[in-house]
């Protein structure tokens, strides 16, 4: 009796855990997936309380800009009407910083901020060294010769002999590092002097001059403290909510982020906008595939065909114009006037006749195409590379001199990479406290549900075989009790069982 007394307690005992592990899994399934809503939303708002302010106050990751030359191998026969030829030089890799600074928090539940950015030259990683030399279209000249086309022919004459003095060719041979960060030309100083206000650039003229140890402007942005959705969101940009580069509303509209984080809670219908102050244009990536990187679920968003598809092939785009080819935008408009376009690298996703009309040049996607894999739970990028094409638009013009025959083409100058990985420390705590610790959650109410069903049968099973041998032993057949042998203290004569009729007289 003691040992079935015990097994029924523990039985008991372990239905009960049962129960409990059963209800605690079931409210967590009810729980579980709205906390860890609340701890995203907590831990990714712009505020210095939240696990993401550091990384958003400075980058963690290392950033990287490889730069790429498209050199000029036949400047001669260009002028004399031949097709360019190009060869690709490079990378030339620069470790770029960046840093916020001015971060001032607003009530209306947006923060202004200024980012700083750096660019160190990467010897180790890099192709060559900023000393090449490299032969490249002359842009103050042609870009000069372009924006006096309409001119009278006396303007023209007198800048062909302007640049004769000067000793300026439609080519020139500098170094990397000139072209990057800047050289001295007479002809900046003369036309500073004289048409005042007309360029960006004092003293020295440079591809990247204005980016390296400078800001990109003011954004104020969102911080999602009051509603998240709309964390990370441009609300204006050196204090406007749109730009005038443009021809139309939608075009000049600053749309998205400042580039670097998104809202959290992604799905594949979702977007990845920003507004890009190099580009003077809002950018729409859209959503390609799922993926995970070392470990981590991720989004891959890519650029659409739409991205510079000229307003013929995409309407919307018609406020970018004028426009030549698809798949080049001219920025001419806030290029200081230059016959400045923006695309793909070797024209990829163009108009194949832009590529058709400049040779040694290779589109294709696994080298030229851009794409961010985004972390779609937080809206933290993991992985991005996104790859633009610098090009220069260049013509022969009548009366100047020194654009001799050239055919009108859209000539690449270089393109280049900004590329980045979530690594190191960052990456562990990322993935620790936003993947690991809520996929342990996940698979716990799981794991406690299908424990305590378990445990709950313990019992009920207890029941049903304890149940069985007791029935059997309290209902014995008379077959049995007739056929058991007397005990000694059985008396001999024994009265019949109930119900049971003799079967012979009495003695």
């Amino acid at each position: 009796m003691g040992g079935r007394s015990r097994g029924r307690r523990a039985a008991a005992a372990l239905g009960v855990t049962g129960l409990l592990c059963a209800a605690l899994g079931a409210v967590m399934i009810l729980l579980v997936p709205s906390l860890i809503r609340q701890q995203v939303a907590k831990n990714v708002r712009v505020d210095p309380s939240s696990l993401s302010f550091s990384m958003w106050k400075e980058i963690p990751v290392p950033f990287y800009m490889s730069v790429y030359f498209l050199e000029v191998i036949n400047p001669d026969e260009i002028l004399s009407g031949g097709m360019p030829e190009v060869r690709e030089r490079g990378p030339y890799v620069y470790r770029q910083f960046r840093h916020k600074n001015s971060i001032s928090f607003h009530d209306n539940d947006t923060v202004s901020f200024r980012e700083n950015c750096t660019f160190h030259f990467h010897a180790e990683k890099s192709r060559g060294s900023e000393s090449d030399y490299i032969t490249l279209p002359n842009i103050l000249v042609l870009a000069a010769s372009a924006m006096m086309e309409h001119r009278p022919m006396s303007l023209k004459l007198l800048m062909t002999l302007i640049f004769t003095t000067m000793g300026q060719r439609a080519f020139m041979n500098r170094t990397v590092g000139e072209v990057m960060w800047g050289y001295e030309d007479p002809l900046l100083d003369l036309m500073n002097k004289y048409f005042p206000g007309a360029l960006p650039f004092k003293g020295k003229f440079g591809l990247f001059s204005e980016l390296n140890n400078s800001d990109s402007g003011l954004f104020t942005v969102f911080t999602g403290m009051k509603n998240l959705s709309r964390i990370h969101l441009v609300d204006k940009w050196n204090g406007i909510s749109k730009v005038n580069y443009w021809h139309s509303d939608q075009c000049n509209m600053i749309n998205g982020t400042s580039g670097q984080m998104w809202p959290p809670f992604m799905t594949p219908e979702s977007s990845l906008e920003f507004y890009s102050p190099e580009a003077c244009r809002s950018l729409r990536l859209v959503y390609q595939q799922q993926a995970v990187f070392r470990g981590i679920p991720t989004y891959r968003f890519v650029a659409p065909d739409s991205l510079f598809a000229n307003g013929s092939v995409y309407p919307p785009n018609e406020g970018f114009c004028p426009c030549l080819e698809s798949g080049v935008q001219n920025v001419s408009t806030c290029r200081f006037g230059a016959p400045l376009f923006l695309s793909h690298p070797h024209f990829y996703n163009a108009d194949p006749v832009l590529a058709e009309r400049v040779l040694g040049l290779h589109p294709n996607a696994e080298e030229h195409a851009l794409f961010l894999d985004i972390h779609p739970v937080t809206g933290i990028p993991m992985n991005c590379s996104v790859k633009l094409q610098l090009s220069l638009y260049i013509k022969a013009v009548k009366g100047i001199g020194q654009t001799g025959k050239i055919q009108p083409v859209v000539l690449p100058l270089l393109w280049f990479a900004q590329s980045g990985a979530m690594e190191g420390e960052p990456l562990r705590t990322f993935y620790t406290q936003l993947v690991l610790i809520p996929n342990v959650l996940y698979y716990a109410q799981y794991v406690l549900l299908a424990l305590g069903s378990a445990l709950l049968l313990i019992p009920v099973v207890y029941q049903v075989r304890c149940q069985g041998p007791k029935d059997a032993l309290s209902q014995p057949s008379r077959a049995t009790w007739s056929e058991q042998p007397p005990s000694p203290r059985t008396p001999l004569l024994q009265e019949p069982p109930p119900h049971t009729q003799p079967t012979g007289p009495s003695a």
